[in-house]
C-alpha cells in the first residue's frame, strides 16, 4: 500500500489547479489528491472520478517522488522514426532531384539510408519533412492548323462506307 503525506501548501495547489490546468489529465490527477487531502478514502476517489485504484496509486507514487510539479508533467509516447536522423540528407536530395513518384522516392531512400520503408512509411514521412504530392495533368496538344483539318481522314465514315 503505497502512504501518501500531502503537504498544507500542496494542498493549496490542488484545489486551485484541478479546475484551472489547461490539460484534463492533470486536472484529473490534481482533484485525486485534493480528495485525498480532505480525508476520503482510496475507494471513494475511484468511485467518484470513476478511474481504477491502479491509476490512483500511479498518481500516489507521482506526487511522492516529485511533488506537485511531478503531477503536472504530460509525457505522452511518441516514438520516433529511424530516418529521422537521415531527414536532412533526404531534405537536400529530394529538394535539388524531386522524385517522379512515392516508387522512386522508396527507391532512393533505401538507396540513400539503407533502411526500406513501404510507400505509405515514405509518403507519410515526405510529408513530415514539408514535401507534398504535386497533381499531374495533362498538357493540351498543339491546335490543328487548317491544312491538317482538311488532309485528316474521318476513320469513322471511311471504315463503314466501303465502297
Amino acid at each position: 500500500m503505497v502512504t501518501v503525506n500531502i503537504r498544507e501548501e500542496d494542498a493549496k495547489v490542488f484545489a486551485k489547479e484541478r479546475y484551472s490546468h489547461p490539460h484534463t489529465r492533470v486536472n484529473q490527477r490534481m482533484d485525486a489528491l485534493h480528495l485525498k487531502s480532505k480525508g476520503l478514502g482510496n475507494k471513494e476517489i475511484c468511485n467518484i472520478l470513476d478511474i481504477c485504484p491502479n491509476t490512483l496509486l500511479s498518481y500516489f507514487r507521482m506526487y511522492n517522488t516529485g511533488g506537485a510539479d511531478k503531477l503536472k508533467e504530460v509525457n505522452f509516447n511518441r516514438p520516433k522514426s529511424e530516418m529521422e536522423e537521415y531527414s536532412e540528407e533526404i531534405k537536400k536530395y529530394f529538394t535539388e532531384n524531386p522524385p517522379g513518384s512515392i516508387s522512386e522516392a522508396v527507391a532512393k531512400i533505401k538507396e540513400i539510408t539503407g533502411m526500406e520503408r513501404h510507400v505509405t512509411q515514405v509518403r507519410k514521412f515526405l510529408k513530415h519533412l514539408g514535401f507534398r504530392c504535386l497533381t499531374v495533368g495533362v498538357v493540351p496538344a498543339k491546335a490543328l492548323t487548317e491544312e491538317k483539318k482538311t488532309n485528316r481522314r474521318n476513320i469513322w465514315t471511311t471504315n463503314w462506307n466501303r465502297n
